[in-house]
């Protein structure tokens, strides 16, 4: 078998691994999906029209509240999903299977392969599911052409997979599952300081830079113009920057921790 071969059978079964790993424990991914679903009814149905006043001139009602702040919650979804990656990671590291898998003649990139990989099909399942519930309760894009439709799946993909790459080597340097977690964490906490909820404009001056730099607010803003036909603006390239950027950052620094051979 080529080196090719060997390399997409052992991703492959390292994958069925992690997907099974999922299968069998769902409620790490399903907790920390109900945080956006949670999020996206809090924000709807209870600061709906408190919210949307801040919209534009302060006219729009809950509808359009509605449209604003999904595309926000479903990058927040991707976000949150991580941290079950990193934990599964930290997992692997501390529970003596990794050491079990160098002794072995297999591909040794398919281990962290099959992780990205599986967590790329959970994220995606979890836009799909929270992507649903917004339909449910009054989320149009009627505007949106079909182009524009995969474009902006296409974006959460991107999005999801450099922010795998990211929860994969926090989950590598964690010490434990506990600590895996807790470094995830800003993959929460940066939505919530993005213009998700809120314009940037609407935010003190002092915030708007935090707000503004950071990769969760361009991909935002061009999954809302996408989707509702708002200005995109500068904020695609930078979304598709701060993407290739994270991707890039996150395989090297994976790679190079899970290469280092254990003390």
């Amino acid at each position: 078998m080529s080196s090719l071969t060997l390399a997409l059978r052992d991703s492959s079964t390292m994958l069925r691994r992690n997907l099974l790993h999922a299968r069998r424990y769902p409620s790490l991914t399903l907790n920390l999906l109900l945080t956006p679903v949670m999020l996206l009814l809090l924000f709807v149905y209870i600061f709906g029209d408190a919210m949307s006043s801040g919209i534009g001139d302060g006219g729009a009602d809950r509808a359009a509240y509605i449209a604003y702040v999904v595309p926000g919650l479903l990058l927040m979804t991707v976000g949150s999903t991580l941290i079950g990656t990193a934990v599964s990671v930290s997992n692997d590291m501390t529970e003596g299977i990794i050491a079990r898998f160098r002794t072995m003649a297999i591909h040794r990139p398919s281990v962290l392969i099959g992780h990205v990989v599986g967590s790329v099909l959970q994220s995606v399942m979890s836009v799909v599911l929270v992507g649903a519930i917004a339909l449910a309760i009054g989320f149009r894009s009627t505007d949106a052409s079909a182009l524009e439709w995969l474009a902006a799946f296409g974006l959460l993909v991107l999005f999801s997979l450099a922010l795998t790459w990211i929860a994969v080597g926090m989950g590598l340097v964690s010490p434990n599952a506990e600590a895996a977690g807790n470094n995830a964490m800003p993959l929460i906490l940066l939505p919530l300081l993005s213009s998700a909820f809120t314009p940037v404009d609407a935010m003190p001056g002092w915030f708007q830079p935090i707000a503004e730099y950071q990769p969760f607010t361009p991909a935002i803003e061009t999954l809302r113009g996408l989707l509702l036909g708002s200005e995109i603006g500068n904020n695609g390239w930078l979304a598709i920057g701060w993407c290739v950027g994270l991707a890039v950052l996150g395989y090297f620094w994976s790679t190079s921790k899970f290469n280092r051979d254990p003390r």
